[in-house]
């Protein structure tokens, strides 16, 4: 067996990367190519070429363009952008994340770990190393540099609204040690500089909660569409009826008056540094 047919019986992926793969690796055969020589026009490596064949790794856009004019595929390969994009994300959060990139509005209630917008890499890393079932490290980083990308939304223009309310016990929580806790905390504080950010605390001591029954985000989009997403694995929800969207609204709205302010909490997640 050749050491190219050994390398593609490891732990092939599924579904459309996979599908990917397959055309990608037909394409190149055909056009005469090996991985090394294929790694080297794009600027990868075999190994890499290897993953994407077998569908253990998602390419991003700016290697699928590159590899469809290498390979003359006439967009073939660039067909597969978009649904690329998509599953990179798990599949309970794939609807949310498209809808998150079209937002000119999204509000974000926390109660379980700081948002994934406001994540680092590293606090990233280490919440999806908890992940159980254990996932395998090229899934792990797949979804830490899908996460970071979604980080791009702050810098849009037009800039959108974004603001996020996240429990007490959110910041206080050192998912992945002191240090990786500090560097977060300041993450947060350099997001809530931009104006179009804001960041409020619920605090334990709060005697008014509008949301106990748990997490959601609000998602307002450029066609004027407004969305209620329940984030939860294997259980997500996304809602459009206006009924059930108009509770969350008000939900949020009672929370943002009963947290703290943006100032005072901004001056909460300061001390928490202070104290470190």
């Amino acid at each position: 067996m050749s050491e190219e047919s050994q390398e593609d019986q490891e732990a092939p992926g599924a579904g459309i990367p996979l599908v990917f793969g397959r055309l990608l690796k037909r394409l190149r055969v055909q056009a005469g190519v090996d991985r090394a020589e294929l790694g080297r026009r794009t600027g990868y490596s075999a190994a890499t070429i290897t993953s994407y064949e077998v569908g253990r790794r998602i390419p991003n856009e700016k290697f699928i363009r590159q590899v469809d004019g290498v390979l003359d595929a006439g967009g073939m390969l660039a067909d597969f952008i978009e649904d690329m994009d998509r599953a990179q994300y798990p599949a309970f959060f794939r609807d949310a994340a498209a809808l998150e990139q079209q937002a000119v509005a999204l509000h974000v209630f926390a109660v379980q770990a700081v948002p994934g917008l406001l994540q680092t890499e590293d606090y990233a890393r280490a919440v999806f190393t908890m992940w159980r079932p254990v996932l395998d490290e090229a899934t792990i980083e797949q979804r830490v540099v899908a996460r970071m990308a979604r980080q791009e939304i702050f810098a849009r223009k037009p800039a959108p609204t974004v603001s996020f309310v996240m429990e007490e016990s959110v910041v206080r929580q050192k998912l992945g040690g002191a240090a990786v806790w500090r560097g977060q905390l300041e993450q947060i504080l350099l997001v809530s500089q931009r104006r179009n950010v804001e960041m409020q605390i619920m605090p334990h001591d709060c005697e008014e909660h509008a949301a106990l029954d748990g997490q959601f985000n609000l998602i307002e989009t450029t066609n004027g569409r407004r969305m209620a997403y329940v984030p939860a694995d294997r259980a997500s929800a996304l809602f459009t009826d206006r009924s059930a969207v108009r509770k969350a609204e008000e939900q949020y709205s009672l929370l943002r008056a009963q947290a703290l302010t943006p100032r005072l909490s901004l001056e909460f997640i300061e001390k928490l540094l202070g104290e470190t």
